[in-house]
């Protein structure tokens, strides 16, 4: 969300595979200088035409902006200059140090002056930015400077709004969720006394995401509600509403998406499509609300659009419809690369990033290892340009890598990536990606064969029947079915079945295809090894039916060795002959993936556990693993 008139982004966001959720975003409030004098306007007009030029002349800005001082203007002109300067350059510079002084000499004059609000309050929250990126950071000096211009702001609701919002930001991104809640809430409270129901359904909302971060699942319920009748109520701009409107489903759908409920979600997302729809006929006639305290918007609207591509990008994953999930990314990233040629806001590429890890889980599973390893590279190199947005993803990035190394058979590189996203996760903030990684780390130990105590000591942990750490219906189902995944290789059939019903239970109810498709061919499996040909056929071809949805590639390669050796044992002779056909295709098709994976440079990336990621690759020879156990 940004200030009606300004350029300066903020916002709040979380990095789960399954919960993506944007807050709010800021700019700068544009006056008009007091009793100005014909010199300054005349710098001050020279320091603007060379700002604007293209490209732009800073050197001769800042030096238009220097000679106003040889002037000794009085406070408010010197004020105001030196916070033009420090804006000057932060924006536009690498001298931060030079920035960080004029910012603080606008910030000390500027108090000692009456009705100076808004080159007060500029400087602080600009100065504020700055202590925060800086290196090192200098956090503990952005905090107590935030408090004060909240202390002596609260005549002022559009500033005292404002900074209320950035230092709950700072906290969010220190993980101290406790006291960014608590500011958010007294900000609800402010806007209500000041009477912009608009900007508290803000605070609300951005307090509610943050709730769910925490699990607060009881705060949350009332608060979601509360929120739906004030965006429901409140009468304003057309845009503003509709992009409330976003917000709160955006809230909602990744609430259930988080929950693994993926058809429960179906109508909100439908809501929400709906309502990006509508926001895209809406034309923002940019008039300002009478209350300043309203002068905040959400997302633009090309940001929304993308938001919007990518909760449904979150679901079609999910619910196994890859087809979809492609389609969708592949829109959502071309409207990226057309936005960040114009706009270099940090959360364009969180959304890509997040975009990209979910097309990557994508590929594995359609048989396009090659593809997705060149993705988790452009991952990589995303990252290496942020180190923020490397701390918040270096989970997801050994994660991705850890399926990677399952899907071209390297099960010691698949443990040791899967054990460096659960030393890099934070457990705060990401229960449910933890336990997706102990699922497929259990997955591994039950490959390996050799793993007991490992394994035991993970499945205590995830335990479907008993205790489950996460709320994720999803998760859970999965647990069931790694739990009758172990009990089929042990020989312990019955008990497989029971877990594996489990799973099939649990995934009809809410459309999770993939973990369906499992389910029937492992429980088609069981019945061919104990003989029920018929049984077993019953639960294999609805799997290859489903699995060639998806599709699944591992599915239907398992599906078409289960079927020629289910049509020879029933005397099937011509279905034999085409299930042996279609296994034949799925192992050529998946060995030439596995061999041109494994012979690119980035396939070295399985080797990689710690620090940053690696930014040059050396070519390999060829295929250093076997697919035998795929075929």
């Amino acid at each position: 969300m940004k200030s009606r008139e300004g350029d300066t982004a903020l916002f709040f966001l979380t990095q789960r595979s399954v919960l993506v959720v944007v807050v709010v975003v800021f700019g700068k409030m544009a006056s008009n200088v007091e009793a100005p004098e014909s010199w300054y306007l005349a710098l001050l007009g020279f320091a603007e035409h060379f700002r604007t030029s293209s490209p732009p002349k800073i050197r001769l800005c800042v030096h238009c902006l220097q000679a106003v001082f040889q002037f000794k203007p009085p406070q408010r002109v010197e004020a105001r200059t030196h916070l033009q300067l420090g804006s000057v350059l932060y924006h536009h510079t690498k001298n931060s140090e030079l920035a960080r002084s004029h910012l603080e000499k606008a910030w000390l004059i500027s108090q000692q002056i009456p009705q100076f609000e808004d080159v007060k309050f500029e400087a602080a929250s600009l100065l504020s930015e700055l202590y925060c990126q800086q290196i090192p950071n200098l956090v503990d000096s952005a905090k107590p400077l935030l408090r004060k211009a909240i202390q002596i702001s609260q005549q002022t609701p559009y500033w005292h709004c404002r900074l209320l919002f950035q230092l709950a930001q700072l906290h969010t991104l220190e993980k101290d969720l406790v006291s960014a809640c608590d500011l958010l809430g007294v900000g609800a409270e402010y806007a209500r006394v000041v009477g912009s129901e608009y900007t508290r359904a803000l605070f609300l909302l951005s307090k509610g995401m943050l709730l769910l971060m925490e699990r607060k699942l009881g705060e949350v319920h009332p608060l979601l509600t509360l929120c739906g009748t004030i965006v429901e109520n409140w009468q304003g701009n057309p845009i503003q509403k509709e992009s409330l409107r976003v917000f709160f489903l955006v809230l909602q759908v990744t609430h259930y998406l988080d929950a693994g409920q993926v058809k429960s979600v179906k109508p909100c997302l439908k809501q929400l499509q709906q309502c990006i729809q509508t926001i895209s006929t809406l034309h923002d006639d940019e008039i300002l609300p009478s209350n300043p305290a309203d002068l905040f918007h959400w997302l633009p609207k090309e940001h929304m659009c993308v938001l919007v591509y990518l909760v449904t990008v979150m679901h079609s994953m999910q619910a196994g419809y890859l087809e979809k999930a492609q389609k969708y990314t592949d829109k959502a990233l071309m409207q990226l690369e057309k936005l960040k040629m114009l706009d270099s806001s940090p959360i364009l590429s969180t959304f890509q990033v997040i975009l990209l890890e979910h097309i990557i889980m994508c590929r594995l599973v359609t048989g396009h290892k090659a593809t997705a390893l060149q993705e988790i590279s452009q991952v990589c190199q995303l990252c290496q340009q942020s180190p923020r947005l490397f701390t918040n993803h270096a989970a997801q990035l050994h994660t991705l890598l850890g399926l990677y190394c399952i899907s071209v058979n390297c099960m010691d590189n698949a443990e040791a990536q899967f054990t460096a996203a659960l030393r890099v996760s934070d457990l705060t903030t990401h229960q449910e990606l933890w336990a997706f990684i102990v699922t497929n780390l259990a997955s591994v130990y039950i490959r390996e064969g050799n793993r007991h105590q490992e394994l035991y000591s993970l499945l205590e942990r995830i335990n479907p029947d008993h205790n489950f750490p996460v709320s994720s219906h999803c998760l859970r189902a999965a647990a069931f079915y790694i739990r009758g995944l172990l009990s089929f290789f042990q020989g312990r059939y019955n008990e497989a079945k029971r877990f594996l019903r489990e799973t099939l239970k649990m995934s009809n109810a809410e459309d999770l295809n993939r973990l369906t498709a499992c389910s029937l061919v492992l429980l088609g499996h069981i019945f061919y090894v104990l003989g029920n040909h018929r049984e077993s056929n019953n639960m294999v071809v609805p799997a290859m039916q489903l699995a060639s949805k998806i599709p699944d590639m591992s599915v239907q390669l398992w599906s078409s060795a289960l079927l020629k050796d289910l049509n020879k044992a029933l005397g099937n002779t011509i279905d034999a002959h085409e299930a042996a056909q279609m296994h034949q295709n799925f192992s050529q098709q998946l060995l030439q993936d596995h061999i041109a994976a494994c012979s690119l440079p980035e396939h070295n990336l399985i080797s990689w556990t710690d620090g940053p990621p690696p930014g040059q690759f050396q070519a390999q020879n060829g295929p250093t693993t076997s697919l035998a156990s795929l075929l």
